[in-house]
């Protein structure tokens, strides 16, 4: 039971991670730009594009021996309803203090939201499956990083923004998400 807690407590941080590092208009993770690119270049709904761009990286992972679990519909479903409930209710920001702050805490957020989700040890998200089915050969650590940043790459190829916030997700959350989970093993639960 403790896990399934964990699990919406984590994945809700990490919505209003998210949430945040919209707010700061600094670019988003790559996983959203590559979602934000199909939307520019198909014309169809950003929600619709997630559900299937998900399936895709989920069967993908699914295909390579990582099975997806309760934690992975979870993922998917309520970290995108935090993200539309928190953006209604946090006032635009507008200054460039406001926005590097807002910046600094949504890493903070999405870090230990990931990280702390994982751990529940309840299944994957999309983007978070495709790097743990890499792994091995290629550690999570790198692996989230390949992925943030190939969806960044295809994303604003097809017009999506990215920008200083997109780099950070690419370059550090993987290794921070990796570095909190082997030195915080309360966060860890049994299978």
């Amino acid at each position: 039971m403790l896990r399934y807690v964990q699990l919406v407590v984590a994945c809700t941080l990490l919505g209003i991670g998210v949430a945040f590092l919209l707010e700061a208009a600094l670019g988003s993770d790559g996983y959203s730009s590559l979602v934000s690119g199909l939307t520019e270049a198909t014309g169809g709904p950003f929600w619709v594009l997630n559900i299937v761009v998900g399936a895709a990286f989920i069967g993908m992972a699914w295909a390579r021996g990582t099975r997806p679990g309760p934690g992975t519909v979870v993922q998917w479903f309520l970290v995108g309803i935090v993200i539309s409930g928190v953006l209604t209710l946090v006032p635009p920001v507008d200054s460039w203090p406001g926005r590097i702050g807002s910046l600094a805490l949504a890493f903070v957020l999405i870090a230990v939201g990931v990280a702390g989700y994982l751990a529940s040890n309840t299944g994957a998200g999309p983007a978070e499956a495709a790097a743990i089915a890499w792994d091995p050969p290629v550690p999570f650590r790198w692996s989230y990083s390949i992925v943030q940043g190939g969806g960044a790459l295809v994303g604003w190829l097809l017009g999506a923004d990215i920008g200083p916030g997109t780099i950070l997700i690419i370059l550090l959350l993987g290794p921070v998400v990796d570095l909190l989970r082997r030195t915080l093993p309360v966060l860890e639960r049994a299978r």
